[in-house]
């Protein structure tokens, strides 16, 4: 067991964000839609979530693994709604620094659930960001390797994001992380779980999003996904996907018109967020339009936010070379300036 300090669970700052909003009234920011507004999709909706309180656990080491170049590597657990959900975890070499070092919570975009495995894919990705000095805990999502439940889906499930903040919950208990210097990191469909995520849990205090897809619904519509291993087989086996035809059959296909729509968009619930963002594209992705960006900080800049896009004319969906060191360099250095 890694030494572990009390986890913190308060929900305070989001509570009072809800009164405050409520109490605006008129003042015209978007206050999302009730839970009990919709018989269908509810635990969708930012305001269900903002009310439901998200726990983590200790975190178990499994197996250690082969050392880094100035790193330790586990396989490690924690519990997110009572599944045990696994992940690849790093730790830097030496003592922690004051307070404790800087954490990423790193999630995974789709990946065939039965073709995942926990030391393949995002090697070099995680290697770069624990070279730096980060703790590092690429989770494998539920229904993934090890990880115990269904695989759900991002965009039509909050089972991926409740995973994503338990896992920063989790990282929270270890003495040796700094419980208020936790980021996230995620790409393609995990940009989805990264901004709502940070729509409804005030401890992330920066995300990085890499070819990122979905924040108002509408861009789904617009865009699509064209993702060669999303096959209509791999799809039928997840239960997210039944439940968005569902959710299409009760509120017609997604038009933030509609008060569901709204309801879940993360753009029209962009005022939530409190917390610095860098988004990377590739223009050449063709897999994520880069659409879903230029749409994102449309939004962003609308309501001031802070953030910071970079367009990188190739390397496809996963920014590959020679376009990966500078996108990875400007991701490092954002978190160091901001976590």
């Amino acid at each position: 067991m890694i030494p572990s300090r009390p986890a913190t669970l308060t929900r305070h700052a989001a509570l009072l964000l809800i009164a405050l909003v409520a109490s605006l009234g008129s003042s015209g920011i978007l206050l999302a839609q009730g839970p009990s507004t919709f018989e269908v999709g509810e635990e969708l909706t930012i305001a269900a979530l903002l009310e439901r309180e998200i726990t983590g656990s200790e975190i178990t080491i499994e197996e250690t693994l082969e050392n880094g170049a100035n790193y330790h590597r586990y396989i490690a657990s924690y519990v997110s709604e009572g599944n045990r959900i696994y992940g690849l975890l790093t730790v830097p070499f030496g003592n922690a620094p004051y307070g404790g070092f800087k954490a990423i919570v790193f999630n995974h975009g789709f990946i065939p659930p039965a073709s995942y495995r926990t030391t393949e894919r995002y090697v070099a990705y995680v290697d770069a960001l624990a070279r730096a000095g980060f703790v590092v805990f690429k989770i494998d999502l539920r229904g993934h390797g090890d990880s115990e439940g269904e695989p759900a889906g991002s965009y039509f499930s909050p089972a991926y994001t409740i995973d994503a903040i338990a896992a920063l919950k989790s990282l929270q208990t270890l003495s040796f992380v700094d419980p208020q210097g936790i980021g996230m990191w995620g790409h393609s469909m995990a940009g989805n779980l990264v901004l709502r995520a940070m729509l409804i849990e005030p401890d992330i205090q920066a995300g990085v999003i890499w070819a990122g897809a979905v924040y108002s619904y509408d861009d789904f519509s617009r865009y699509a996904i064209s993702d060669p291993s999303a096959t209509r087989d791999v799809l039928e086996r997840m239960p997210a996907f039944r439940r968005s035809r569902e959710l299409f059959e009760t509120y017609g296909r997604p038009n933030t018109e509609e008060p569901f729509w709204r309801a879940v968009s993360l753009t029209a619930n962009i005022d939530l967020l409190n917390a610095p963002l860098q988004i990377h594209h590739a223009a050449n992705d063709d897999v994520v339009n880069i659409g879903y960006s230029y749409d994102l900080i449309a939004a962003l800049a609308a309501h001031g936010k802070v953030y910071e896009f970079y367009e990188y004319e190739g390397g496809g969906h996963n920014i590959d070379s020679p376009y990966f060191d500078q996108a990875m360099r400007r991701t490092i250095l954002f978190f160091q300036r901001t976590l």
